[in-house]
């Protein structure tokens, strides 16, 4: 049934499809689809602006209009058939696809493998540990996570930042993924689970400067609140160019 009432309204000029506005949103209400935030449908916003705060271009805004009324059974509704779609598909891959079969590599294959190469874009040695490495493809029982130092890093550093083996990973455990692209949800609910159970030590947050990037910090620490846990994160940004441009540590 239509009524009047508060709304929330995205502008498609402003919006960038960061992805931010979309952990906010305990209804679910928000998703980003071809590259910009959309309503899934307007019974599911509640238009209390929940999500305002997080858009860096100011892009959402709470209006008065006529719409379909805010429908809580259908939005509990709604979030359970997300779960259950979310966990077959986790099973699937972890399970069948020969992607996300696990591999453990032991220390000593890497550590007994130098850095070579000549000066800081010189060669260097694989300081993986592990296998997959994608967000969407490590379960969170997978044996690497227990007690590791953390380290998440968007898609598009592994091309600008030649030397991340050598510079970040070490001996942490990488996962890998695009917070613009991918399924913000499906991450927050991934880390959460990884928080609850693996024992995470340390999480390092690598993004690029652009504004898609910034929505990983904002899953990690949504992940964080709905885990119930407090993990030293650092956050390292760099720039198209290949630079380190900033390292800060973030609030749990």
């Amino acid at each position: 049934m239509k009524v009047m009432r508060k709304i929330i309204e995205i502008d498609d000029e402003l919006c960038d499809g960061c992805g931010e506005c979309v952990p906010s949103c305990a209804e679910g209400a928000i998703q980003v689809v071809d590259g910009k935030a959309r309503l899934v449908a307007e019974k599911y916003c509640d238009g209390l602006g929940a999500c305002l705060g997080e858009c860096p271009n100011g892009a959402l805004k709470v209006i008065e209009r006529e719409a379909d009324d805010f429908d809580e059974e259908a939005v509990e509704e709604y979030l359970k058939a997300q779960e259950k779609d979310q966990k077959p598909t986790e099973f699937a891959m972890a399970s069948a696809c020969p992607s996300s079969q696990i591999h453990v590599f032991a220390p000593a294959e890497y550590e007994k493998a130098p850095i070579e190469g000549e000066g800081a874009l010189g060669r260097v040695t694989s300081r993986l540990t592990h296998w997959p490495v994608q967000i969407n493809l490590v379960p969170p029982t997978a044996p690497f996570l227990k007690g590791a130092d953390l380290l998440i890093v968007a898609d598009c550093v592994s091309v600008a930042y030649p030397n991340l083996h050598a510079d970040f990973l070490g001996d942490k455990v990488i996962m890998m993924g695009c917070p613009k692209f991918d399924d913000v949800p499906g991450y927050i609910d991934k880390f959460t689970e990884i928080f609850k159970t693996a024992g995470i030590r340390s999480i390092t947050s690598l993004v690029m400067e652009v504004p898609c990037c910034s929505g990983m910090p904002v899953i990690v620490k949504r992940a964080m609140e709905a885990a119930g846990k407090e993990i030293p994160v650092e956050q390292v940004v760099i720039s198209t160019r290949g630079e380190v441009l900033q390292k800060k540590a973030l609030s749990a």
